[in-house]
């Protein structure tokens, strides 16, 4: 059994009971299958959000230790928001770790399918074939949301740092109609560039996409650098969480990108 990475899963014998999970959006991936499975999660874990299991740190700074008292079965990851040396270093307490690796729609619905089921040993669960039902009917309306507008995505400031090529984020933007500059521009191969104000403003974007994380952007925090670009403030959670989250999100920024300003 392997992971996203093609790392083997040394899984035992018997049934996955036990779970820890050092992602959001995979806890509330697990809890809406099975939530009787979490045995720990991380501090930033907040869906669903009367989730009451314990807690073993930052999704960067996990409590190594905390997590091999509690025993779990299979210790869930990813290998964008999590640090190797974490994961290596569970591995070498004797855990299984199965880590997701996640660029785009495509691959969030293949991976969860292989987690939850393979991984888990659960049944597909419903909200997958929700989410699944809700991007491919998002495929059939015409004009897209985003209607061919160029946009500027920051997730963070101080310094300013965008979106880029081959993020999860980015494809779902770019199935909103979106077009993202620093996404297809080839002499910028990073997933999420450092990029100064005033160059972000000489691409001319039609539209800011503002989420509210990793940064908080607010309309009091964000807007105010791109003077007369209409901004969206969209929710975080809908753009690069990969779980249950998706069955809504078409519909949640469709909206959010229509009440730009």
């Amino acid at each position: 059994m392997v992971d996203d990475l093609g790392l083997v899963v040394p899984l035992g014998a018997g049934p996955v009971r036990r779970v820890v999970s050092l992602v959001p959006s995979l806890t509330e991936a697990v809890a809406a299958s099975a939530a009787g499975l979490l045995a720990g999660v991380t501090d930033w874990c907040s869906h669903p959000a009367d989730l009451d299991v314990p807690r073993i740190g930052g999704t960067k700074n996990p409590d190594v230790a905390r997590v091999v008292a509690l025993a779990p079965d299979l210790v869930i990851a990813n290998d964008e928001e999590n640090r190797r040396p974490d994961l290596d270093a569970l591995r070498a307490a004797g855990l299984p770790v199965w880590v997701t690796d996640i660029r785009t729609l495509d691959q969030a619905l293949h991976s969860l399918d292989r987690l939850l089921t393979v991984g888990c040993g659960l049944p597909r669960p419903p909200w997958l074939d929700a989410a699944e039902a809700a991007w491919a009917s998002l495929a059939e309306v015409r004009p897209l949301p985003g209607a061919g507008r160029r946009a500027v995505v920051p997730i963070w400031r101080r310094p300013w740092m965008v979106l880029g090529h081959d993020t999860f984020a980015g494809d779902l933007l770019h199935r909103l109609g979106l077009h993202l500059p620093h996404a297809e521009d080839p002499d910028r191969p990073e997933r999420y560039p450092a990029v100064p104000l005033p160059e972000l403003l000489a691409t001319r974007p039609d539209l800011v996409v503002l989420p509210d994380e990793p940064y908080r952007f607010t309309a009091d925090d964000g807007p105010e650098a791109f003077p007369g670009i209409p901004a969206a403030l969209v929710s975080g959670r809908h753009l690069t969480w990969y779980g249950p989250s998706l069955t809504e999100a078409p519909a949640v920024l469709a909206e959010q990108l229509a009440r730009a300003v």
